[in-house]
């Protein structure tokens, strides 16, 4: 079968990095409100792979393009930094180890600039993969994994076909951690609806605070048609928060969430605000913050829905 490429769905702090499938889909296949629901995982050839990382190599060396290389390299290349590496697709973690670890070898060969190279990972991926596993990519310059927490509530998680326990999540990110890499992990507002939104709050407060991340990014809860979810809320099943909800939402998760060293972000384009800084130093400036948007309740303060994506 023909490798597809995927379109590039990425981390906002990887926005100029060089985009370098392995993958592409998704292994966990059942979260029922991801857009990945359902797809098929393909898993490129390694010489495929080496064949792009050649052309990288050759076109910022001397800027030669080759007849034969998808033009989608080109474009990728040409607003790259020289510096990150982002492994698509959805969990390129889950490429064999054997292979994932010739591969990185042969870009650390090809392209001696690269600082951090960093993926998605699921936490099922994570935890397959032994202590040493995870050193080694460490040393081969793998510098941060960013994994869907999505909530901390179980009974939520069960239902959304996360495929994991929270307890889980916490063993991957220790693990990570332990490793030397960078952990970022993703909470999405809104993810339990109105009726679930208390719990999924405090309980994903709760295990923020067990896993200790290096980084949290907060995204809101978009609607994709076509997923399960989606089709909860046609049926008027799953009733979804207002923007100034998701906000309270967020407000909560960073007054009760209690951190080492975190740098928390809104910065995603699902959200209606954006908020950042260093927690626990920058708590109470970002909570002023949300609570003049909340004290006002004025629209005009959000982003549109017309400009929220993914």
């Amino acid at each position: 079968m023909i490798f597809s490429r995927p379109d590039i769905i990425r981390p906002p702090s990887e926005w100029k990095s060089y985009f370098l499938p392995l993958t592409s889909g998704c292994s966990n296949n059942t979260c029922t409100f991801c857009g990945y629901y359902g797809s098929k995982l393909q898993i490129r050839d390694v010489d495929d792979i080496k064949s792009e990382i050649d052309a990288v190599a050759l076109f910022t060396r001397s800027g030669i393009r080759l007849p034969q290389v998808s033009k989608m390299v080109y474009a990728v290349a040409q607003g790259w930094d020289g510096k990150r590496v982002f492994l698509q697709d959805g969990d390129a973690l889950v490429y064999p180890f054997p292979k994932l670890r010739e591969v990185l070898q042969y870009l650390n060969g090809k392209l001696p600039c690269v600082e951090r190279i960093g993926t998605y990972a699921t936490p099922q991926d994570i935890l397959r993969r032994s202590s040493d596993e995870l050193k080694e990519l460490r040393r081969l310059r793998m510098g941060i994994f960013y994994t869907g927490l999505e909530t901390g509530d179980d009974e939520l998680l069960q239902k959304i076909g996360k495929g994991v326990s929270s307890d889980e999540v916490v063993e991957a990110g220790k693990k990570v951690k332990e490793a030397g890499v960078s952990f970022s992990v993703t909470i999405i507002l809104g993810l339990g609806g109105i009726e679930g939104s208390k719990r999924h709050v405090f309980e994903t407060a709760r295990i923020l605070t067990e896993i200790d991340p290096d980084y949290v990014g907060a995204l809101t809860l978009t609607l994709v048609p076509g997923t399960p979810l989606y089709e909860r809320w046609e049926r008027n099943e799953f009733h979804p928060l207002s923007p100034f909800q998701s906000l309270e939402e967020l407000r909560l998760i960073i007054e009760n969430s209690n951190f080492t060293d975190c740098f928390f972000s809104s910065m995603h384009a699902s959200n209606y605000l954006s908020v950042r800084g260093k927690l626990p130093q920058d708590r109470e400036r970002m909570l002023r913050e949300l609570e003049v948007v909340l004290a006002a309740r004025d629209p005009s303060l959000l982003r549109p829905e017309f400009l929220r994506g993914l």
